[in-house]
């Protein structure tokens, strides 16, 4: 007998936590910030400070909350398909709007998939992430493992930017920083705490931030002599950055750990109720596919190269912001859902149900009784 639920039902929608829309937002704006000001770090030591203080932990969050959103489960079917419909076809989709617009720039037109155009290494690092993490789920101490795997991998010059694989073995250890912080259940203990103790942990965060902040500015030339920033990236072998020592490695783990512990720290930041701009977590896709093309006539054209007026950089930043927004609207969602959210259904083939019908009834033959005991 099949029991069935009854039909007037309705299915419940998930349910989102807005501590980590607001994460996704804010971190998402924070990437188009360390885009905006990037032409502008070689001859301001103003623009470099800001972009050391972003890079030192924006990214680890940014790959932290999809770590979070991801599942250590096999896949089934549907998480197969939303692999392909949500991150491989955007990509094939992205790097051949850039390769056109490389072409129609005067450059050769040549689809090369294997080397990720800008942005879009981040595509091809989910698309990866997720693949493994199941395999990874399944160890022990799989965020040790994979730290020892990123600090070592820098040493290897074969490890490059194709299919991404610098950014996608330096990054994954956040990656799978983010998955173990549900999986201990993180937000639900820290959603539970009364205020007074929030207001405790979120003094420190602000402290550690502050430190951070003043250090950078303190050092600024020191740290860009020692080539910081690079480290930051995760996408060179530490021999190309400068430093061939044996040592190289423990940078880019110290570097590793403050990210984890300032991406905790950034949580602990944030509202932990809805605010305006928590619905907008979801548009971070859009925004990260599409913030390039608005970015990429001041990048190309050379306007922000060279020493610029002081106002140059906060307006960069209120640029950044304004366009974080932008992209986040509802109507940007609906003109571009076609390249960002294709439907490909016409790619997977059509799942045929189970046919209905009466059940075939197997008849066995009724049981031998057993021979009873010899007649005296």
């Amino acid at each position: 007998m099949t029991v069935t639920a009854p039909p007037n039902r309705k299915a419940r929608a998930p349910h989102r936590v807005p501590l980590w829309d607001n994460a996704r937002w804010l971190a998402i704006a924070l990437v188009v910030i360390g885009h905006g000001i990037l032409p502008l770090i070689a001859d301001s030591d103003a623009a470099y400070a800001v972009y050391l203080f972003i890079y030192s932990f924006h990214v680890p969050v940014f790959v932290a909350v999809s770590g979070y959103m991801a599942k250590g489960t096999s896949p089934g079917t549907r998480q197969i398909k939303r692999l392909l419909t949500d991150i491989v076809v955007p990509y094939i989709i992205f790097e051949t709007i850039w390769t056109t617009i490389r072409w129609m720039l005067g450059g050769e037109f040549v689809l090369d998939y294997a080397t990720a155009s800008w942005t879009l290494w981040f595509l091809i690092a989910l698309a990866l992430w997720r693949v493994l993490l199941p395999y990874l789920a399944v160890l022990r101490y799989p965020l040790i493992i994979t730290m020892a795997i990123s600090v070592f991998a820098g040493y290897f010059a074969a490890i490059d930017a194709t299919l991404a694989l610098s950014r996608t073995i330096g990054l994954l250890p956040f990656f799978v920083f983010g998955w173990a912080l549900r999986q201990r259940q993180i937000t639900g203990r820290w959603l539970s705490l009364p205020p007074r103790v929030i207001w405790r942990w979120r003094a420190g965060a602000l402290a550690l931030f502050l430190g951070l902040a003043v250090t950078i500015v303190v050092f600024i030339e020191p740290l860009r002599d020692l080539k910081v920033r690079r480290f930051l990236l995760y996408d060179e072998p530490y021999p190309t950055i400068g430093y061939p020592e044996w040592w190289a490695g423990g940078i880019r783990l110290g570097l590793m750990v403050f990210a984890m512990v300032l991406a905790m720290a950034f949580l602990m930041l944030l509202p932990r109720k809805p605010t305006w701009f928590t619905a907008l977590g979801g548009a971070t896709m859009y925004i990260y596919l599409l913030h390039s093309f608005l970015l990429f006539p001041l990048r190309e054209t050379g306007v922000l190269e060279g020493p610029q007026p002081w106002w140059v950089l906060p307006g960069m930043i209120v640029l950044c912001l304004a366009i974080a927004l932008l992209l986040s609207q509802r109507f940007i969602r609906r003109a571009f859902r076609p390249l960002v959210e294709p439907r490909v259904t016409w790619l997977f083939r059509r799942e045929t149900p189970p046919a209905s019908g009466p059940k075939e009834t197997l008849h066995l033959p009724p049981p031998v009784a057993p021979p009873g005991p010899p007649a005296s």
